[in-house]
């Protein structure tokens, strides 16, 4: 399946050491994902290099989120091969926020986590400064999302694999676009990413599949 590219505008996220444009980061061969025994995703062939960017489309409970969590290795596929070959970072539906924390705490946390730097540019991306000190309980749904996702934004050793769970959601046009922009840097520095979403970002190059074709 071909998947189309697109370059970045200067989003905060730094690379070094990316992947050459036809390094295979992931995978899937003749996938079967289920869920309580119920077949989702059959058959499923999937490869993913380095500049790849695609959207995972289709009707809610046909399997999307699931297939996702699959593809991180959260949970085993009921049959088939799957292989990763790079880095992965997963943000999933949950976002996995602390209340207790600021904003501050939680990016130093969830960097922490990852293996990387803190770097302040990564929550200038997405306009979080002003509320590092905030605690997380107090922000909106808009704010919790950006907070989610400024480690994103964090200098990068080498190539990775996104995988993103309803990443627009809650955002307002500002925040899409600063999401989107992060996108496309990514996927031109050499990383490659998936995105279960419905939502409609114009401008944002990337290739579809449906699981409810």
């Amino acid at each position: 399946m071909p998947l189309m590219h697109c370059k970045g505008k200067g989003a905060a996220i730094r690379h070094t050491g990316a992947a050459m444009p036809t390094q295979l980061l992931l995978e899937a061969q003749d996938l079967r994902v289920e869920r309580s025994g119920r077949p989702l995703v059959e058959g499923l062939d999937l490869r993913l290099a380095a500049g790849d960017a695609l959207w995972l489309r289709g009707r809610n409970g046909c399997g999307k989120s699931t297939l996702l969590r699959t593809l991180a290795g959260l949970r085993a596929p009921a049959a088939g091969r799957l292989t990763r070959h790079a880095p992965l970072r997963y943000l999933g539906h949950a976002r996995g926020l602390r209340d207790e924390l600021t904003v501050q705490e939680q990016f130093e946390f969830s960097a922490q986590l990852a293996g990387l730097r803190p770097d302040a540019a990564a929550l200038r991306h997405f306009g979080l400064q002003r509320l590092a000190r905030r605690p997380l309980r107090c922000l909106s749904a808009g704010q919790r999302q950006r907070a989610a996702l400024a480690p994103l934004a964090l200098p990068q050793q080498q190539a990775t694999l996104w995988l993103l769970d309803e990443p627009f959601d809650a955002l307002d046009p500002e925040g899409v676009q600063q999401l989107a922009e992060l996108l496309q840097a990514h996927a031109a520095a050499g990383g490659a990413w998936v995105a279960v979403s419905h939502q409609a970002v114009p401008g944002l190059c990337a290739a579809e599949r449906r699981l409810d074709a």
